[in-house]
Order: C-alpha cells, then structure tokens, then sequence
C-alpha cells in the first residue's frame, strides 16, 4: 500500500501514443491504450506460453513438509538450506546475464527446464530411502539437489522478465509491465493451488509421503509440457526486437 500510495506522488510526463503503434486507436484514454496493445498476437501469446509454464505443478510445498517432519531438518539446517538457495539463485542470475544474455528465451528455458527433470528425480532416491543403500549421505540430496534446482529455476525466469521488457509498447512501458508481472504472479499463485489439489488427490499428508515418490514424478514429467510451445516466445521477441530497431 505505501508503493502505491508513493506511485500518486511521481510527476510523470505524459507521452502521446506512436502514430503507427495502435492502429486508429482514441488518444488519451490509457485503458483503451493498454486493451489493443494486449489484443496484440505477438503479445498475448508469448505471455500465455509462459504462464502456461508457471502454472505447472511442483513438489516443493510437500518436499519441504517431508524434510522437517520425516527427514528431521530443525531450524537451523532450514535456513542453511534458505542460504544456499538464494546464493544458488544469484548465481543463476549471474549465469544468465554472463551466458544466456544473448541467447532466444525458448532456448534458455528449454535448457533449464530439461536439465532440471533428471536433478529433480533425483529426489526420489531420498524419498524412498534408496539413497542410503547407495551409499548416498542424505545432505548431499537436500543441499546439493536444491542449490542446483534453485539456480536453474532462476535461470529459467530470467528470459521472462527480458521478454516482458521487450514487449512493452514505447509510452506505456509501467503499466504494461506492471500487467504482466501481475499475469505472472496470478500464474504462480494458480500454479500453487494445482500443486495443492494434486497433493491433496495423492492423499499425501504431515505424516503420510507413502505417495511423494508419484507426486515427484508427475511435477517433473508436467515441467516439460510447455516446451512445445516454447517456439512462440521467440516471434514474440524477434517481433518486438524489429519493432525498436
């Protein structure tokens, strides 16, 4: 509430929308403005192939559940874990703007994306157990797995915040990106709820993770849905990328 009430403070100039830009649309009225620049197909759909993607289910909420109740993580192996993360996902940052800055967005979330399936798997060996026949200490899984699957997630939403920066229509570029971070954000919350309901039809509880090992498998197999329509994020782009240059 106190950003919005500080935006009622910002003296902005108003810019008069591009001649060539809306096609005969009424000038001066933002929300009409803002209605055919979404209307747009090198806009709507690049946005909804990647809140397609975001809606996707994860086992994260439930994972988490598995490591302090079964598992025994206390708070201060919790924030560790919360450390390493973050420090995980700067470098996917890091990463993105020293390697993949130049590369198309279906290109860097399609790389992520696929090697994040066999990382993310590879928590059924912790899951199940198996990876203490094997061997395997369980903080080489917690730790190790989740600092990898932080930064590749990271890695993979980068390109959708460059995207959005390119889609903006010159004159509108705070309003529109404030829509879209809002479509991505309702995307997100709407992933959570799917990953709820499917925990829930699982029947996987506080106490009962006797279906996680499915739940793990499923989220990791719906990763890879959206990646036929990757392809669409790039028209988006290359359109946008012609439009400035």
């Amino acid at each position: 509430l106190m950003a919005a009430a500080a935006g009622l403070l910002a003296n902005e100039t108003p810019v008069s929308a591009p001649a060539n830009g809306l096609g005969g649309l009424a000038k001066g009225n933002p929300f009409a403005e803002l209605l055919q620049t979404v209307r747009r197909r090198e806009i709507v759909v690049p946005v909804a192939v990647v809140a397609l993607w975001l809606v996707t289910p994860s086992s994260g909420s439930a994972f988490f559940y598995f490591l302090t109740n079964e598992v025994g993580l206390g708070p201060t192996q919790l924030g560790k874990l919360q450390l390493l993360s973050s420090v995980a996902s700067l470098l996917g940052v890091v990463a993105y703007r020293t390697l993949f800055a130049k590369a198309k967005p279906s290109t860097v979330i399609a790389f992520a994306s696929i090697v994040s399936v066999p990382l993310g798997l590879l928590q059924l060996l912790l899951v199940t157990h198996q990876n203490q026949q094997l061997g395997i200490p369980d903080g080489f899984l917690i730790y190790g797995d989740d600092v990898f699957l932080s930064a590749l997630s990271e890695l993979a939403f980068m390109p959708t915040l460059t995207l959005a920066a390119r889609l903006c229509p010159p004159g509108q570029e705070g309003t529109f990106f404030a829509l879209l971070m809002s479509i991505y954000n309702a995307s997100g919350i709407l992933g959570s709820e799917v990953s709820a309901a499917l925990t829930k039809t699982l029947g996987i509880e506080g106490n009962n993770f006797q279906m996680l090992p499915m739940l793990i498998v499923i989220c990791n197999v719906a990763s890879l849905l959206p990646l036929p329509f990757l392809r669409f994020l790039d028209e988006g782009d290359d359109d946008a990328e012609a439009k400035k240059a």
